[in-house]
Parts: C-alpha cells; sequence; structure tokens
C-alpha cells in the first residue's frame, strides 16, 4: 500500500500530507440502480493539500486550523472523526488521540480534500496505535467512509471505476507541473450530478504504454474529457473564466475541470512555467486560490 504523503514522528506524534486528488479525465457512463453513478477516469495527485497531525492522547479529540478550517467547524459528524472511530471500533482498541487537520484545500471543490484526509488519518492512526490491518480490511473500511476514500489511500495515479472503488494501475506518468485554481465557488458534488442530463457515456481510454513526456500526457488527455465540467459550468460559470484564464497563461499545455468542481488544472512541462502562470493569474485574480505544484503520479 502506498502511503498518502510523508511521515515525520517525534515523542510519538505522526503527520501525513493529505494530497488533493486530480480527476485528469472523468467519464460518467450511466446511472446504477441504487442511484450511484458509473465512474471511470484516470486519477492523479498534486504535491499539495492538507495536513493530518496525530499525537497521543487519553481521548479523541479533533482540532481545525488552516484557512478552511472555518468552512469545517458546523459539521457535526467531520469525517476525519468518523475514519478514527470506525478504525477504532474495527481493531478493538480503545485508544485516543489528539487529531489535527491543517486545512489547506479548498472545501467542496473537486479535490477529493475530505477524502484524502480521511486515508491520511486511516494511515496515521494506525501508525500511531501500532494496528497493522490487512490492506482489504483498510480499503474495505475506507470505502464505508466514501467512494474516493480509496484511491486516497492507494495513494497513485489509477483507472479508477464503478463508484470509484474499483482501481487499477495506470502506467507511469511523466514528470510535469500543475496551476490548481479555484475561483471561491463550493460546488455540491450531488448538485452536479442532479442537474447533468442522464445519457450513456463512454469510458476513459486505457493506456497501453506510458506517455513519453508530459506533451504526450496532455495530447491522451485530450482525447478523453470531464463529463461533469459542462453541467458544472452551467452552475458555477466562474468556471469558465478560469479555464480561459488558464489557457491563456505561458507553457499551458491543457486546462480541465477536476472532479465535480469548481477547481481547474493547467498542465505544464516544468515548474518555471508553472510559478510563472500561477504568479499570472494572482495578480489578476486576487480572490482566486491558486498553487503550482508537481503532478505525482
Amino acid at each position: 500500500m502506498t502511503a498518502s504523503g510523508a511521515v515525520s514522528a517525534g515523542k510519538g506524534a505522526i503527520t501525513r500530507l493529505a494530497r488533493a486528488k486530480v480527476n485528469l479525465s472523468l467519464r460518467v457512463l450511466g446511472r446504477r440502480e441504487d442511484g450511484y453513478h458509473e465512474l471511470d477516469g484516470l486519477i492523479a495527485f498534486a504535491g499539495v493539500g492538507d495536513r493530518i497531525h496525530v499525537a497521543p492522547a487519553e481521548t479523541l479529540s479533533l482540532e481545525l486550523s488552516g484557512p478552511f478550517a472555518e468552512a469545517l467547524r458546523e459539521q457535526d459528524d467531520n469525517l476525519v472523526l468518523r475514519a478514527a472511530r470506525r478504525l477504532a471500533a474495527h481493531a478493538g482498541v480503545d485508544a485516543g488521540a489528539m487529531i489535527t487537520l491543517d486545512k489547506q484545500l479548498p472545501v467542496a471543490a473537486g479535490l477529493g480534500g475530505g477524502s484524502a484526509d480521511a486515508a491520511a488519518a486511516l494511515q496515521a492512526l494506525s501508525a500511531l496505535w501500532s494496528l497493522s490491518p490487512a490492506a482489504d480490511e483498510l480499503y474495505a473500511l475506507a470505502l464505508e467512509l466514501g467512494a474516493d476514500v480509496p484511491i486516497c489511500l492507494y495513494g497513485q495515479a489509477a483507472y479508477v471505476s464503478g463508484i470509484g472503488e474499483r482501481i487499477g494501475p495506470a502506467p507511469h506518468l511523466p514528470k510535469g507541473w500543475l496551476v490548481l485554481a479555484n475561483p471561491g465557488v463550493e460546488l455540491s458534488t450531488a448538485a452536479v450530478f442532479r442537474a447533468r442530463p442522464e445519457r450513456p457515456g463512454h469510458p476513459a481510454h486505457r493506456w497501453d504504454r506510458a506517455p513519453r513526456d508530459v506533451g504526450d500526457l496532455a495530447r491522451r488527455l485530450g482525447q478523453d474529457a470531464n463529463d461533469l465540467e459542462a453541467t458544472a459550468r452551467d452552475l458555477a460559470p466562474e468556471i469558465d473564466a478560469v479555464l480561459a484564464a488558464l489557457g491563456d497563461t505561458g507553457g499551458c499545455l491543457m486546462a480541465r475541470m477536476s472532479g465535480s468542481g469548481a477547481t481547474c488544472f493547467g498542465l505544464y512541462a516544468d515548474e518555471a512555467s508553472a510559478d510563472a502562470a500561477a504568479a499570472q493569474l494572482a495578480a489578476a485574480h486576487a480572490s482566486w486560490w491558486l498553487r503550482s505544484a508537481p503532478l505525482e503520479g
């Protein structure tokens, strides 16, 4: 199992990076009888995210910090706490922990932030409590928490299908850089699916060999799409401006929305191009959330 971020320990404390999940492609194949939608696509991760910090304690508690902490304070049952309680119950342990979630990713942004936080919490607490759950048990536990939690637990580029629970390895992705841009709009995944017209889709392309370079990656991704993008743009027209602005930056090889939005990404060949693009966008759109980060397979 691949970790979702580096581990550091001091006096029993552990920190993990809950990396942003990026849908490089996302196909919606149709609605299932249970009401969920059958999905197919390619997921990767960005080298930026929230941080989960756990330390020994007599009871289980969660503290929130970071620029997007306020958006979570009204939640009665945070996904991180649910993950902690489920893990303790599954392992049959009566253990506590002081959990700190440093919320750096915007909420309801199409980056799987809550799912990444839950996956990081499962891994950090397993280490803190000296648990060694079998991989299939941990994935089953992750799926109980949400459809995106298993891929965040997997933590590397993969093809996903079903509701996100079926994970297949993807060819190695070349080095590249992303600029993530969100116009400050929260967009509910459920709302996007409700508004999207029901029509049969096509599965994402499967590659039998790895892309030669990031330009080849962009070309291949151009053969696919994000089937939620059109509906999300109708619900949040600000997405149009984000995609146009990303596309106008120097060195942008492609621009696409991630997940159900409203975060979009631009793909770049190198760090300098991505940093320059992020700086250009920040100067023109001071209210946007912007990050330049490596594309991590």
